[in-house]
């Protein structure tokens, strides 16, 4: 099946989405939004696939959502376009060897601007040093077709690189180019072309700022480095020890001196702050010597939990990305009592579902 997107919709499911914010950002007073649209095609840079076999052949496929019906993919249109190269490439060198496809289940695919990919074979069964030289042999035909590309086996309480987990991304944000480590299996922006509009609304609405800036939720540095030229310092918590490995390795790669990472959930760092709790890993960091006059926060889902809004409703300045409106919504119901919405912005990251990304700027009344 040839996956298609209603790309002559796009248009009008993107104003809707903008309709929808505003209509939940009412209470608060919030301007208008800017609104930031996806490319309608080839916008997702990671891509997971179940694999169906049928004697010999396999496929790509994904499940309906309210049918649970599987669909045969053969071209994917949402993903990168070298996610859709590698798919008509991997199958066919995939089903020359039995060794290979026996047992494969899932393929998972992160790629790059800069044209480089990961793919990670995921099985059922025992990987062993014979499964590693097959894997070389596809690594090489694939690259002998001009691929770039780390390749990854997985399986029960295994994982086989045959030389890195990760790529490194390069994103243009706002006349800099930004290098980013993105780590297999670790979280990383899906919509390359709205996160580089994402950095650049955040770097335009903390221009000007003034002292140190606090981000909860930094991944692998993906906000923290692009807003260390608007602050004296940047200091970062991020839990997930991959994340954390990227960031600081990514600091170093874009020769970042003023950012700051401290691997600790935004839970324990919020009790830190309040003199709770002391925590080893803090030790060496003068958190007084900050002066955070702004926080950045990119929750999950679940939005912040009680005692970080507490925490966050403390600073001047407020950026807050959401990717759930709802939660940012309750949250909101705290944080309007003390600061206003000054911004707002809507980024279509997931075009064609209803899924909405949104951004606000706030600053304390008075």
């Amino acid at each position: 099946m040839h996956n298609t997107l209603p790309i002559e919709n796009y248009e009008e499911q993107l104003a809707e989405k903008v309709r929808s914010l505003q209509t939940m950002m009412q209470p608060f007073q919030a301007p208008d939004a800017q609104v930031f649209a996806s490319p309608v095609s080839h916008y997702r840079m990671r891509a997971e696939f179940r694999i169906w076999h049928e004697g010999d052949d396999l496929w790509h496929i994904m499940f309906d959502q309210q049918t649970k019906q599987r669909i045969r993919i053969d071209t994917f249109p949402a993903a990168s376009q070298l996610i859709n190269d590698m798919m008509q490439a991997i199958l066919p060198l995939l089903q020359q060897t039995h060794l290979l496809r026996h047992k494969l289940f899932q393929i998972d695919y992160l790629s790059t601007r800069s044209n480089k990919i990961i793919v990670s074979l995921l099985y059922h069964k025992k990987l062993d040093d014979s499964w590693t030289e097959a894997a070389k042999t596809l690594r090489a035909q694939l690259q002998s077709q001009g691929f770039d590309l780390q390749l990854i086996g997985r399986a029960s309480k295994t994982k086989i690189m045959l030389d890195n987990d990760y790529v490194d991304e390069v994103l243009p944000v706002a006349g800099k180019e930004m290098i980013y480590r993105q780590v297999e299996n670790s979280f990383t922006q899906p919509n390359a072309a709205v996160n580089i509009h994402m950095l650049e609304w955040a770097l335009a609405a903390t221009e000007g700022s003034q002292g140190d800036l606090l981000e909860l939720y930094c991944g692998n540095g993906n906000f923290s480095l692009a807003l260390a030229r608007n602050f004296r310092r940047v200091l970062a918590t991020e839990i997930a020890k991959p994340s954390v490995a990227a960031a600081q390795y990514n600091i170093d790669a874009n020769h970042i001196d003023n950012v700051q990472i401290i691997r600790m959930s935004a839970e324990d760092f919020t009790q830190a702050m309040q003199g709770a709790r002391e925590f080893n890993r803090l030790a060496g960091i003068d958190l007084s010597s900050y002066e955070c006059n702004t926080i950045f926060v990119d929750p999950p889902r679940s939005g912040l939990d009680a005692e970080t809004v507490k925490l966050v409703q403390g600073y001047e300045r407020i950026l807050y990305i959401s990717c759930n409106p709802e939660t940012l919504c309750e949250n909101l119901e705290t944080l309007n009592q003390t600061h206003d919405v000054v911004r707002l912005a809507l980024f279509d990251q997931f075009p064609y579902t209803p899924h909405m990304e949104s951004g606000v700027l706030l600053i304390r009344r008075g």
